[in-house]
């Protein structure tokens, strides 16, 4: 690795850390924001061995919380954590205008680092892909991961855009959903973009060809198998980290395949008695008792709940 590569990642990693979780957003009975449930679950996220939280992302229910929701969320949960937990703030919208005064609220409120979403539903070109990362990148002075879901995005970013935009000093990592693990190396052997795993039945995987971390939605739970999976890589004791992988995927069954995520992540947290509530707001719905069940059992068989 050269000189160059080992600095970038060594600023990912104080920017994003290793291990984070896409953090919930709580709300109360009457679907108010819930700052102290908040505090409460980042306080409990760190503990289970996060070092990294991502708030106002796609599991903290950005697209139904406000600007000013978003910017009140972010100091509550600075408050909790102290300054040695990374914050990272999801500002990606379809507006590339939004975007960047996102960015700069995040900035503001403390955010070490933003994570910017492909922009969903317009569809833009990779020209226009690029453009507007580059735009995001230039308005802040925090560093930026790119976030390559194309199953919610509609548009990937290309491998080619990837590498354009790894010449860009503000842009340090990329969280994978993309599924493509061929495209993933062909990005990792071209640039010094450090990777983040996006999706947890891809975490071992992605970890083994080069991702230096994980942003989770299991993380909720399982933060610290997830911790210990990616310190085992990290430490080339590859059958460890194959055993934690084997061993979180009945909790990535119930967690990720059943329900939205938030959905599950909030009934997860309420049977383990760290939230009070576990309401969405529209156009998702909070799980129902057979989802909860379903939870409640896979939960046990890992060792979450007694």
């Amino acid at each position: 690795m050269s000189d160059t590569a080992r600095s970038r990642y060594a600023d990912a990693r104080a920017a994003f850390g290793t291990m984070s979780t896409a953090m919930i957003t709580p709300f109360t009975p009457d679907g108010a924001l819930d700052l102290a449930a908040a505090e409460r679950t980042a306080a409990h996220l760190v503990k289970l061995g996060n070092d990294a939280l991502v708030v106002s992302g796609t599991t903290g229910e950005a697209p139904t919380t406000s600007d000013k929701e978003k910017s009140e969320l972010l100091a509550a949960v600075r408050g909790a954590v102290g300054s040695g937990v990374r914050l990272v703030a999801g500002v990606g919208t379809n507006d590339t205008a939004h975007t960047v005064e996102l960015a700069r609220q995040a900035q503001a409120a403390g955010a070490d680092g933003v994570l910017v979403v492909a922009p969903y539903y317009s569809k833009p070109t990779q020209a226009g892909l690029a453009a507007h990362v580059r735009a995001v990148a230039d308005a802040v002075d925090l560093p930026v991961m790119l976030y390559d879901i194309p199953g919610r995005s509609a548009v990937p970013f290309s491998t080619e855009t990837l590498i354009e935009l790894a010449a860009h000093p503000g842009v340090l990592a990329v969280k994978d959903a993309k599924g493509d693990l061929h495209a993933t190396s062909t990005v990792l052997a071209a640039t010094d973009l450090a990777y983040y795993s996006g999706e947890d039945a891809l975490n071992f995987p992605l970890l083994a060809i080069g991702a230096i971390g994980l942003v989770s939605v299991v993380g909720h739970v399982a933060a610290d198998r997830y911790r210990a999976m990616v310190e085992a890589v990290a430490a080339g004791d590859l059958a460890t980290a194959a055993r934690l992988h084997y061993e979180a995927l009945p909790l990535v069954q119930a967690i990720m395949t059943t329900a939205p995520g938030v959905v599950t992540a909030k009934a997860a947290l309420q049977l383990q008695g760290v939230l009070a509530d576990r309401g969405t707001r529209l156009p998702l719905l909070p799980a129902d008792d057979a989802l909860v069940a379903v939870l409640r059992d896979a939960l046990k068989k890992a060792g979450y709940l007694s």
